[in-house]
């Protein structure tokens, strides 16, 4: 049954200076709704020959259209008429820019590509940097390409091994054999005779034909970048005002903030007038938060069990890049630019035509990357034989260090989280997983690893000592060979054993990495003593050995995976990609999730119930909206969030100081935060923001004599946030630190102030004292979020509650507790409640 056409046109009245923001509504009745107001922009002038016209940007408002075709929770999305001239007038419009506005900068067609350059060259450090970083990826290939041909093609290994005699032409001019010294030159043959066995192989000219394409690709995209790349330096020196040689020294915020400024001057987007931090997030992560959404809600097939391996996670560089080609930029992917979803995926009643055609493009792609595994495998070996065989020789015990895996960069990804902030927010989580990791012992697996250490050892150091005492040991054949395979498994068996002064506290080191990796699955929550959680946990932190394994299997699985697993969620990525796309006016279309709203994608058990109108399907999992919007909110204080999100952050520190009021005081747990501090660090007393963690994790077995119950540890870390004076997301306007006084309470719950540890005597920038504050703030929100909903999940009657109608949501959070429960809906136990109460009489 057909949708009924959409009425004409109209305008809408929003005041002198206010201008629309559109964003689709999926649910039982779909439409398009205002969802906040920017400052109007100005008119644009334009002029065709002998025209001239002062434009105004259109609003565009569609009724509800309610699809008679659906599938589950899916709904269709109506296509709405351009807000922007078509492409066609486009090209023949002139812009007419004010005089003392003649740079390049006004009306950038590409404002995608323009702000992720913007950001990678900050990143990158400069002009010089990225382009010695391309210059050398050229040599790089070049290098690896002519160096194993030559091996290949070039060396006599018969020689070089001493298999046989080597021909030396005597000084009296006859040829005798002669067995002395093999050197390097006699080993080699001439350049004539290596041509010839070159030409010889016809696989050996395919793959350097191959190569050679390829890298002459490669040099003509690194001469386009050098001029992108000069014209972003261009842009820092004259419009930023930031020259190269101070780029190192200013932090990704205050570019931004110039990027902000910048637009009310020269107008770089010409649809606002204003741009925001989440607008310009939107631009740099757009197909990111895409990812990220699909791997929050499942929807990508990387995760299978395998006889004896059990569940195993797989997501390479490989399929990383055919996700990326498939979906955004690839031919026939699901964006028609940069920026804008085709029109006919936005529309529910060519869904299975179009699941039928993206099904084919992912068989046409599986295809193709089964016809160059070959060649794809090759260089990958290659290329790991080459990147990691020196550091194997130098340090064995590196392939069992630990590192984050890709499935985990996306499932511990914030929406709208830049790469340098999820690199340090990971850095920090390092060494607490690499604790919990290696907390784990098995007892039989350190009895067989003690013996087998102490024979290979016992042999490594016989040989060692017949090397000092006499140096031609090292001539006997594969001595080399033997003293590197003994301390590999010398440094392997070591791995397995526990250390001397291994303490077992699994529950607090895993609460330590959820204050820098802020997500976790629920069934973690007490169980981190167990083997399953473990595992699970291995597969967000993997060993450097299977990340190498991997990446070499990826060429052969990969292509299966596009053809037999991937297909079989064509309908599914159809759907997601139509009923999770929003418009919004002056950045294009967008993953919905990126917009943090707390009323279309909260869940109830997350600090949301009464605020989100979202269904199961609709809502992020593992409270990723609510987090998201938190984390955004501290690292972008200067954001105003919407509406709903503004008061999701009112409730939250209403509920921080509830709660902050029912816990000892701040300064009780920082006065001892060096001890705290030294269990969870290698080198003794941490840094401040650390001594914030730590207590707020250790807190609640510090203090032994209150009573027990499950908000210890929330209360701790709720009273620590209280007393935070550098708060970016309590405090919006707060001063600016100074050096000399870092932190000091502000809290007046107690009537005190706290006297924090001195800060670190090495000279900090502003810049990083903030971040170091605001980083420590998040991982406290996560800790008492995360512990919020665990009590929220163990109340009565708290399963996930399903979508509501708008005013029914609005004006009756919980029909069973509307009088008792605060605005988050939490409902404190009578013991809890006592008990609380009598620690407040004794204080």
């Amino acid at each position: 049954m057909g949708v009924p056409p959409p009425e004409p046109r109209r305008a809408l009245s929003l005041g002198a200076g206010a201008w629309p923001t559109r964003e689709w509504l999926p649910g039982a009745a779909a439409s398009w709704r205002v969802t906040r107001l920017a400052p109007r922009p100005p008119p644009v002038m334009f002029t065709r020959p002998g025209l001239f016209v002062n434009r105004l940007p259109e609003v565009c408002v569609i009724p509800m259209a309610v699809s008679q075709e659906h599938y589950g929770a899916y709904h269709r999305l109506s296509d709405c008429v351009e807000d922007s001239p078509p492409e066609e007038e486009e090209e023949q419009l002139l812009v007419h820019v004010p005089e003392g506005l003649k740079d390049s900068w006004h009306h950038i067609k590409n404002l995608d590509n323009f702000f992720s350059k913007i950001y990678h060259f900050h990143q990158k450090n400069g002009f010089a940097c990225m382009m010695l970083s391309d210059v050398f990826e050229l040599v790089q290939l070049l290098f690896v390409v002519t160096f194993t041909t030559f091996l290949f093609c070039c060396v006599e290994y018969d020689v070089l091994f001493a298999n046989r005699p080597v021909n030396h032409t005597q000084p009296c001019g006859s040829l005798a054999p002669d067995r002395g010294k093999v050197t390097l030159p006699d080993a080699i043959l001439p350049p004539p005779q290596c041509a010839a066995r070159i030409r010889a192989s016809g696989w050996i000219i395919f793959l350097l034909v191959m190569a050679a394409t390829f890298w002459l690709y490669r040099l003509g995209k690194v001469l386009c970048n050098l001029l992108g790349y000069w014209e972003i330096r261009t842009f820092y020196t004259k419009a930023l005002k930031i020259p190269s040689e101070e780029l190192c020294n200013r932090s990704w915020q205050e570019v931004q903030a110039r990027l902000i400024s910048l637009q009310r001057e020269q107008q770089m987007c010409v649809h606002k007038r204003e741009l925001t931090e989440l607008d310009i997030h939107h631009r740099i992560l757009r197909f990111k938060n895409y990812l990220v959404a699909m791997v929050n809600k499942s929807l990508l097939p990387v995760r299978f069990r395998l006889p004896l391996l059990g569940e195993v996670v797989f997501l390479t560089q490989g399929l990383k890049y055919n996700l990326e080609l498939l979906f955004f930029w690839g031919p026939g992917s699901l964006f028609q630019s940069k920026w804008s979803l085709q029109p006919q995926y936005k529309r529910a009643g060519a869904r299975l035509q179009l699941a039928r055609r993206l099904g084919r493009s992912m068989l046409l792609l599986g295809l193709a990357n089964l016809l160059l595994c070959p060649l794809v495998l090759v260089w990958q070996v290659l290329y790991a034989f080459f990147s990691y065989t020196e550091v194997l020789k130098r340090e064995p015990g590196s392939l069992g260090a630990r590192r984050w895996s890709l499935y985990g960069r996306f499932y511990l990804r914030h929406f709208n989280e830049l790469d340098h902030e999820l690199h340090a927010r990971l850095s920090r989580g390092y060494k607490p997983a690499s604790k919990y990791m290696n907390s784990f012992t098995s007892p039989l697996l350190t009895v067989l690893a003690k013996n087998i250490g102490f024979f290979a050892g016992s042999l490594l150091a016989v040989l060692i000592a017949l090397t000092v005492y006499d140096e031609d040991v090292l001539t006997v054949q594969h001595i080399l060979t033997t003293l590197t395979l003994l301390g590999l498994v010398v440094t392997v068996a070591r791995s397995f054993i526990p250390g001397e002064h291994l303490v077992w506290c699994p529950e607090q080191l895993l609460q330590c990495v959820l204050a820098h990796i802020h997500y976790m699955p629920d069934h973690w929550q007490g169980n981190a003593h167990k083997a399953e959680t473990r595992e699970e946990m291995a597969q967000l932190f993997q060993y450097k050995a299977v990340f190498i394994l991997e990446e070499l299997l990826s060429p052969i699985v990969t292509p299966f995976l596009l053809i037999f697993a991937l297909r079989a969620k064509a309908l599914d990525i159809i759907d997601f990609f139509r009923n999770f796309s929003v418009e919004v006016v002056g950045v294009g279309d967008i993953c919905s999730f990126a917009q943090l709203d707390i009323r279309n994608h909260g869940n109830p058990q997350w600090l949301s119930q009464g605020r989100t109108e979202a269904s199961v399907y609709q809502q992020a999992e593992n409270g990723k909206t609510e987090l998201s919007l938190v984390h955004f909110a501290i690292t972008n204080p200067r954001w105003q969030p919407p509406p709903e999100s503004s008061l999701f952050i009112g409730h939250l520190k209403e509920k921080v100081q509830q709660d902050a009021a029912q816990a000892p005081p701040a300064q009780r747990l920082l006065a001892e935060a060096p001890f705290s501090t030294s269990l969870l660090s290698d080198e003794g007393p941490s840094s401040v923001p650390d001594a914030f963690l730590a207590h707020a994790i250790w807190a609640p077995q510090a203090e032994w004599h209150l009573p027990t119950h499950p908000g210890n540890t929330a209360s701790a870390a709720a009273s620590v946030l209280a007393s935070l004076s550098c708060s970016q997301l309590l405090q919006r306007s707060s001063p600016l630190l100074d050096r000399t006084s870092i932190c000091r309470s502000d809290s007046t719950l107690h009537g005190d102030s706290v006297a924090p540890p001195e800060p670190c005597q090495v000279p900090l920038t502003r810049s990083v004292v903030l971040s170091e504050f605001a980083s420590a703030e998040m991982s406290l929100h996560a800790i008492y979020m995360h512990e919020l909903h665990h009590q929220q999940q163990q109340l009565p009657g708290s399963a996930p509650v399903e979508s509501l109608p708008a005013q029914a949501a609005s004006t009756r959070p919980s029909e069973e507790h509307s009088e008792d429960l605060p605005l988050g809906g939490w409902e404190e136990t009578e013991e809890a409640s006592q008990a609380q109460q009598q620690e407040r009489e004794k204080r």
